[in-house]
């Protein structure tokens, strides 16, 4: 009998270390969509920090747009999320990739904002000259000779 309970509680020790934390969703959505899916809704934070008003001026609810993009419901997405979240390091493998693909698009937005402010001082620039230009007169070559006759006569009275 003592054998038999040895058995079963090592039985019992070596199931329930196999369960996992969160069963796997009937309709699981890959790993790829999944990133892409976080990709965009991390984006749409960020504009929602930056700019509000650019968000809620829509009539239309963004996050539900995303998730409609890929054909996932609101109620897939977050039973996806608890199972990919269950395993840390996949986790974190998933958001280091999104955190590439925003450092490569803050780069090349950087890039596009400094082409555009040098676009921008030149055309402040070439301003500035015809200003310049405009508000240099030019001397007139014509010679008043009343005013030197004036002038010499001012100066010798006789």
């Amino acid at each position: 009998m003592k054998n038999f309970i040895v058995i079963m509680l090592v039985l019992f020790l070596s199931v329930s270390c196999k369960k996992e934390l969160v069963k796997q969703p009937a309709k699981l959505i890959e790993k790829g969509k999944m990133i892409d899916i976080m990709y965009d809704l991390s984006l749409l934070e960020a504009i929602k920090y930056q700019n509000p008003m650019s968000v809620d001026s829509n009539e239309t609810n963004p996050t539900k747009f995303i998730l409609k993009k890929y054909k996932v419901d609101s109620l897939q997405f977050a039973q996806n999320n608890m199972y990919y979240a269950a395993d840390y390091d996949s986790y974190k493998e998933m958001f280091d990739e999104i955190g590439k693909r925003l450092a490569k698009n803050q780069r090349a937005t950087d890039s596009l904002v400094k082409i555009d402010e040098k676009k921008a001082a030149k055309e402040k620039k070439k301003e500035v000259k015809q200003t310049l230009k405009d508000t240099i007169k030019k001397p007139s070559n014509k010679i008043n000779i009343d005013s030197i006759k004036r002038m010499i006569k001012l100066k010798n009275p006789n």
